[in-house]
């Protein structure tokens, strides 16, 4: 998130639950989506949260949430009652001086009783998503583990991406996924697992304590293993996280279009997707929205 000039969309331009609701049973019934995920910014900073959960779970797909877990302490039990199935919690650091010069708050301790607070509302797996950036937190790689390990939950290290809202990547900040799985395996022996197309390869540890994952989006991207499509606050469709293009939804949501042409618009901004982002190339070109506005 930018520190300052955040610029506030208009409550009439997101999306109403009616509309969410209607665009995932589309994506379910028409081409047999089997997962949706509720991301952000933040999600829970939506109001009556749980009531959107409970309208999701009914169209038979898995419902799942990646939050920073500020709130998640307050929210987990009356999400996981009403159909939450697990929960990603982004946290970058260990540390509470580090977390809040990452963050810009000090709330680790908050975050970390949120992510007791799911595992205690049984929102499992519970895992915890962490960006590893060179010279900044690059060494927690074997803390995260430990803490992982300890607490019977995931820890998934991504790759820093091009997508921050400063506009501040450059391939050295990257860590790369080889890295940090060796950093791990030198002192909790890993055991690679089958991977199925989810965004993460898996490690399991060889005595059983667990697994860990690793996204190579930009080392080793796995473009064409994606089966992921994204949609916005305000409604709009993306093929990829770096997507120069969007579907307008809204528009057809609001103008009366019937379902045909939801999954016809749906359809057609899928068939327009590439063969990979580009990152490190000479003609890679950056979306014009960062994470926070894209949802991850």
């Amino acid at each position: 998130m930018p520190a300052e000039g955040m610029q506030w969309l208009d409550r009439t331009d997101v999306l109403s639950f009616d509309e969410i609701e209607r665009v995932a049973r589309v994506c379910v019934e028409r081409f047999g989506f089997d997962a949706v995920r509720i991301t952000g910014g933040e999600p829970t900073m939506r109001a009556h949260l749980p009531a959107l959960v409970r309208r999701l779970s009914t169209l038979g797909a898995e419902v799942s949430m990646t939050t920073n877990g500020a709130t998640l302490a307050h929210a987990a039990h009356d999400l996981a009652a009403a159909g939450l199935a697990r929960v990603n919690v982004s946290i970058d650091s260990l540390r509470p001086d580090r977390f809040a010069a990452i963050t810009g708050r000090p709330s680790l301790d908050t975050v970390l009783h949120g992510i007791t607070a799911a595992v205690d509302a049984g929102l499992a797996p519970v895992k915890l998503n962490v960006v590893l950036v060179r010279g900044v937190n690059d060494d927690e790689a074997l803390d995260f583990a430990t803490f992982g390990r300890t607490h019977g939950l995931q820890v998934r290290f991504i790759e820093f991406m091009p997508l921050d809202a400063q506009g501040a990547w450059d391939r050295s900040s990257v860590v790369p996924a080889d890295e940090t799985v060796a950093a791990i395996d030198a002192v909790y022996p890993l055991e690679a697992v089958a991977r199925h197309g989810a965004p993460a390869a898996l490690w399991r540890y060889r005595d059983g304590r667990g697994e860990i994952g690793a996204i190579a989006s930009v080392t080793k991207p796995f473009c064409g293993d994606c089966d992921r499509v994204r949609m916005t606050a305000e409604g709009m469709f993306r093929n990829c996280l770096f997507a120069l293009h969007e579907t307008d939804l809204r528009t057809l949501l609001r103008g009366g279009a019937d379902d045909d042409a939801l999954a016809a618009a749906i359809a057609g901004d899928v068939s327009r997707k590439w063969e990979g982002h580009h990152i490190g190339r000479v003609d890679f070109i950056r979306p014009g929205r960062s994470m926070s506005q894209i949802g991850g």
